[in-house]
């Protein structure tokens, strides 16, 4: 497996979680403190994690495929964006779990 599978993911991860928790914090201002422009600052992101969930959705399957994980691991980072700071927690564990994997998988380098 490339190290640039997993590198996307890691990104996409990053992004979709601050995305949500940036959602999180406007559904609060917009509904619980019912502040002014919190209404549009949510309308906005929702559409931005709309579109870059999707994104993510395709990188998690694609390492998921790429690292042969079973369906039940493979649905829990698929879910892992839709759930607020879990995309960070999910992500840390992959990383760690996949970064042995992925330097076996890299050529060696000639030192001169």
């Amino acid at each position: 497996m490339k190290k640039s599978v997993l590198t996307r993911y890691r990104v996409m991860a990053y992004v979709t979680g601050v995305l949500l928790v940036l959602l999180t914090f406007g559904m609060i201002g917009k509904y619980v403190l019912d502040l002014n422009g919190a209404a549009d600052f949510t309308r906005v992101v929702s559409i931005a994690h709309g579109w870059l969930y999707v994104v993510y959705l395709i990188f998690a399957f694609d390492l998921g495929s790429k690292a042969k994980w079973p369906v039940g691991k493979q649905l829990w980072v698929l879910l892992a964006g839709t759930i607020p700071t879990a995309a960070f927690f999910v992500e840390r564990k992959i990383s760690h779990e996949l970064k042995a994997r992925v330097a076996e998988d890299s050529p060696a380098t000639a030192k001169a």
